[in-house]
């Protein structure tokens, strides 16, 4: 769920949008993951401080798995209030004779029907609403009850599950669930351990108004003077992915292609911004093409996506499975909540801990839409992201604390760090294999329309790409901070490049992060990108540049979340053809041979006593780079030795004395 404050560049952005009504109109359109990140924070906050319950903030019993919700709802966007007939069908998974469900203290229950007859039922602290069967329920044992309950929400100061609202002098309604909202205005199970296998939802309504929800809309009828709406939903779903709107939509259908099948594109809209929501639809359509083709066909494809405005023109949206609840008509956002149909509603973040499974993804949906239908902003993008990372020196994506609001849906960690680690991860594994990795995992059985933590993905892309990510997962996912690069080079006559790789980090839970690092040269004729290994600080490579460049930069393309990549030349020390060093002289321990600008493919080095006995012989296969050769001489008796070095070149003769 994304915020409802609105940023001026963003508002600019959309105005320029719906003025000119083209795909092309964001300058400044990526300036908003603050935005996608503050109603999180809100929603967390709110339900925390009032209730304080454990990390998945719920009371609900594990002696039984939910199956399927039938929910029955009478809302008038005219009154805050909420009557329904919530049927839960289950299985107990432990023999008892009672069961409980969330929900809010607040909501009054009439009656619990359980086969044909009311049965008893106690209000619990915390929320719970415990229901006593007349008999004992063994284990496998498959059920039903039905709850009647009516009442106004709780909505809090900056926490609101059920939103009464306007647009235009118009009143609505429309809920905004996560994490834990849903139980303020519905019998459930509010945590993230049990999905239901599918459900059934019917809106009545005042005739002006149109109920719109999850899955298929089946049937509209009209009863005197109401109107009632029926969606069914064949597909496991969290309980927060399930959402209700009532407003006076205008709905518009069109369809939307996701491989090789094409299914319903519906778009709830006021009547005001019914022409403005076309923009929304058309980037959806961009986004599921490419989506579709990286990460396997739309998740629900037997179904529809629709796209369903709320608030009152503001920032902010949430990933309702099928129906995205959306703010505006920015494409970032829909790009954003339609990749969490694959990433956060097919599998979905098993704790809050690894919410950044959910939102890092969400938050690289927007780069892949900026790679490919806003490339003007790629770069931009990235360091953008880059600066807001950077702009404090801790932090990680793994959640340590749950109980902090601020943290969980942290803008700058959960999101942008969140998102910037997936990129990393392409860039380690390369296209083909991170996007085939990530289809296996969202494919993988044991985690498809169920619930994922950090370890599946790391275990599913390991097995696809057969490389050890312990080091990449342990140090950018549950390390703090980030890297800084200030780096040196220099370049013979024969066009080898020295370049010595410089690391620190902001943070002193990571002393390195190795990483591979690209690194390019270029003059004004020609450039050239090679990627190097980096394992170890300071150390050095040598690379075959093939022309003289004037210019290096590392991680030009920005696979790194680096602060700084600080880079100095320096000057070549010789530009004479296969020059020969040898030092220190007198020797102690180890003398050093230093040939500058080889020519030739190969030299040999001997090392003879004043009476001309040999004590080291060693061929040097060269390539153009400068090369070092170390001979040991701690093991000489001390006195005069007569060095050679010779090959298709004149030979050195030079008096060594070895101390």
């Amino acid at each position: 769920m994304k915020e409802t404050k609105t940023y001026i560049c963003l508002l600019i952005y959309l105005c320029l949008a719906i003025a000119t009504n083209t795909v092309n109109a964001q300058s400044a359109a990526f300036y908003s993951t603050e935005q996608l990140a503050a109603s999180e924070q809100k929603n967390f906050s709110g339900n925390r401080s009032d209730k304080g319950h454990s990390d998945t903030r719920t009371v609900a019993s594990v002696n039984f798995d939910i199956n399927f919700y039938r929910c029955e709802w009478t809302i008038d966007p005219n009154i805050l209030f909420i009557k329904g007939r919530v049927t839960a069908c289950f299985t107990v998974t432990a023999a008892t004779d009672n069961i409980v469900f969330d929900l809010s203290d607040t909501l009054t229950v009439d009656s619990v029907i359980f086969r044909g007859a009311k049965i008893g039922f106690s209000i619990m602290a915390n929320d719970g609403l415990q229901l006593i069967f007349p008999v004992i329920l063994p284990t496998a044992q498959k059920d039903s009850v039905s709850i009647y309950y009516n009442g106004v929400p709780r909505n809090y100061t900056s926490f609101r599950p059920f939103v009464k609202s306007a647009h235009n002098g118009d009143p609505m309604i429309y809920t905004l669930s996560e994490p834990f909202g849903a139980k303020e205005w519905w019998p459930c199970k509010n945590g993230l351990n049990d999905k239901a296998d599918s459900i059934d939802i019917t809106i009545t309504s005042p005739l002006t108004y149109k109920g719109v929800s999850n899955g298929l809309l089946t049937k509209e009828a009209t009863v005197g003077v109401n109107r009632i709406t029926y969606f069914q939903h064949r597909y496991p779903i969290a309980t927060y992915l399930v959402g209700i709107a009532v407003a006076n939509y205008v709905t518009s259908i069109d369809s939307i292609q996701s491989g090789s099948k094409k299914i319903p594109l519906i778009t709830n809209a006021y009547p005001e911004n019914e022409n403005d929501f076309k923009y929304a639809a058309y980037s959806a359509k961009q986004s599921m093409t490419k989506f579709s083709e990286l990460f396997g066909e739309y998740p629900f494809i037997k179904e529809q996506y629709s796209q369903t405005q709320i608030g009152s023109g503001g920032g902010g949206g949430i990933e309702h499975q099928t129906n995205s609840f959306i703010g505006n008509t920015w494409n970032q956002l829909v790009a954003h909540e339609l990749g969490h149909q694959w990433f956060g509603n097919q599998v979905t973040c098993g704790s809050w801990q690894h919410i950044w499974l959910n939102e890092g993804f969400g938050n690289y949906m927007q780069f892949i839409y900026v790679q490919h239908f806003d490339t003007a902003l790629i770069v931009p993008h990235l360091k953008y992201y880059l600066n807001l990372i950077t702009s404090k020196t801790g932090g990680s994506v793994f959640v340590q604390d749950t109980a902090d609001a601020a943290r969980i849906f942290d803008s700058r960690l959960t999101y942008a760090k969140g998102g910037y680690a997936v990129h990393m991860l392409r860039g380690v594994l390369g296209d083909s294999l991170f996007f085939k990795g990530l289809r296996q995992y969202l494919n993988d059985p044991s985690l498809k329309n169920k619930f994922a933590v950090t370890a599946d993905l790391k275990r599913n892309l390991e097995a696809v790409s057969g490389k050890n990510l312990q080091s990449f997962f342990q140090k950018w996912i549950y390390g703090e901070g980030y890297a800084n690069y200030n780096c040196t080079w220099t370049q013979n006559r024969n066009n080898w490049a020295k370049v010595q790789i410089n690391q620190t980090t902001s943070h002193p839970s990571v002393s390195f992060y190795d990483m591979p690092v690209q690194l390019q040269f270029r003059n004004s004729n020609r450039d050239t990108t090679i990627t190097v290994n980096d394992t170890r600080n300071e150390e050095i490579f040598w690379i075959n540049v093939g022309f003289q460049a004037d210019t290096m930069l590392v991680d030009p393309r920005y696979w790194i979340l680096a602060k700084d990549r600080l880079v100095k030349k320096i000057p070549a020390s010789s530009n004479q053809e296969n020059e020969i060093r040898i030092y220190p002289n007198p020797a102690t321990d180890h003398l050093t041979v230093l040939i500058l600008n080889p020519s030739v493919p190969q030299i040999n080095i001997q090392l003879y006593t004043i009476i001309g006995q040999r004590v080291y012989n060693a061929p040097k296969i060269l390539t153009g780079r400068d090369e070092a050769l170390i001979i040991p001489t701690s093991h000489l008796a001390k006195g005069i030795y007569v060095l050679t070095v010779a090959g298709n070149i004149r030979t050195i003769t030079k008096r060594i004395v070895v101390k």
